[in-house]
């Protein structure tokens, strides 16, 4: 009988350790759009991600929930080896494209295969001083380091060099990927936090009467030209919208969003865990 006692004792305590290994969190929302001149529709969603980890080796999974059926999103184990570090990426996602037609929305002119995209990245990563240099089994190379409150990292064989630093109360990033440069600048001025970057897309967040009220213009976009694999891309307005959302006690939030692209009202429901 103790034989039998000490033996469920050790299984419990095996159990309890597996369990505390697993982090189990989520989402869901669902949503009424009244879609402005259009029919209104309403739509859900809800995801669970299972993270699984076993010393410096973590395995995690991202599922989508709809209807009768859970469907994988992507699953991958990442380790860890001294300086090197290794991952796996063991879902094969479906990416795959149906031809389309020259409707100004840039659909594939072909059908386009589904092609393997799992694989396994190993990257070392080696300080040199204030820097460390990385590189993967592709022979992609990235330097990196902050400096003096800058942040710094060229892409060697992408030829992309990103900077972001806090500059007076600013927060400033900047990407150059071959000759082409992007940039982003954050602040906060009396409680409202403004983000203007260089597409010309403006947003504002504030609190309000203990609700969360955010403003975003999207500035407006150039026609792209077609490709030898997709057609071109209609220009596209610059629109605004307004979105007001409050956090519940029940844990989940509410939010109303309004859009001056399509004059639609948005009400969702969310809860993350």
């Amino acid at each position: 009988m103790k034989k039998l006692i000490a033996l469920m004792a050790v299984t419990t305590l095996a159990s309890t350790s597996a369990i505390a290994s697993i982090a189990l969190s989520g989402a869901a929302s669902v949503s009424y759009d009244d879609n402005g001149s259009a029919a209104s529709a309403i739509s859900s969603a809800a995801t669970l991600t299972v993270t699984g980890t076993a010393g410096a080796t973590t395995v995690t999974g991202a599922y989508s929930m709809e209807g009768a059926s859970m469907s994988t999103d992507s699953l991958a184990m990442a380790t860890a080896i001294g300086p090197l570090t290794i991952a796996a990426d063991m879902h094969d996602e479906d990416s795959s494209e149906t031809a389309g037609t020259d409707d100004g929305t840039g659909d594939a002119k072909a059908d386009i295969a589904d092609s393997d995209d799992t694989g396994i990245t190993v990257s070392l990563s080696v300080p040199v001083g204030d820097a460390t240099i990385a590189t993967n089994a592709d022979g992609d190379v990235t330097i990196s380091g902050t400096f003096s409150g800058v942040t710094i990292a060229y892409a060697v064989d992408d030829d992309e060099f990103t900077g972001s630093a806090s500059i007076a109360g600013m927060d400033v990033s900047i990407t150059n990927d071959g000759g082409s440069t992007t940039w982003s600048i954050g602040t906060t001025v009396s409680g409202v936090a403004l983000t203007l970057d260089s597409e010309n897309d403006i947003s504002a967040a504030f609190g309000l009467s203990g609700n969360t009220m955010t403003v975003s213009h999207v500035g407006a976009r150039a026609e792209v030209a077609a490709t030898t694999t997709n057609w071109s891309t209609a220009a596209a307005d610059a629109y605004t919208t307004v979105a007001i959302s409050r956090a519940l006690t029940s844990g989940a939030t509410l939010a109303a969003t309004y859009s001056t692209d399509d004059s639609s009202l948005t009400l969702a429901a969310s809860v993350s865990f």
